[in-house]
């Protein structure tokens, strides 16, 4: 998981919209979006663990055959995308939120494709 708020608020800054909303969409099947808490590094560190303990990489168990279903299913259950309101040029998150983008089967090269709409 890594921390892409950062990245996602230049984009912001850079559109010139104040108000209305960003989506964060990954255009891949084996990763995903989520927003979670970025304050303390061991929340990310249990969402794998827990993901990990849910969707086991058991090859035995999957039936497709490149072998990264479990990547598929983590996917799935988190999502490909975000959508977070805008106000004042800012994103309207949480005290202790951030967005992550979610790699569940890589590293690989990725894209995350961030819009902004408003005004």
């Amino acid at each position: 998981m890594l921390d892409i708020t950062a990245r996602v608020a230049d984009v912001i800054a850079g559109s010139g919209i104040t108000d209305g909303a960003v989506t964060v969409y990954v255009p891949h099947t084996t990763a995903g979006v989520t927003i979670n808490e970025n304050a303390d590094p061991s929340v990310v560190h249990d969402v794998l663990a827990a993901l990990d303990r849910v969707v086991p990489w058991r090859e035995d168990f999957y039936q497709h055959s490149e072998g990264n279903s479990a990547a598929h299913v983590k996917s799935s259950i988190v999502g490909c995308n975000s959508t977070i309101p805008i106000s004042g040029g800012r994103m309207m998150l949480g005290t202790w939120q951030g967005v992550y983008f979610c790699e569940f089967d890589g590293p690989r090269t990725r894209h995350v494709v961030v819009t902004v709409s408003g005004q």
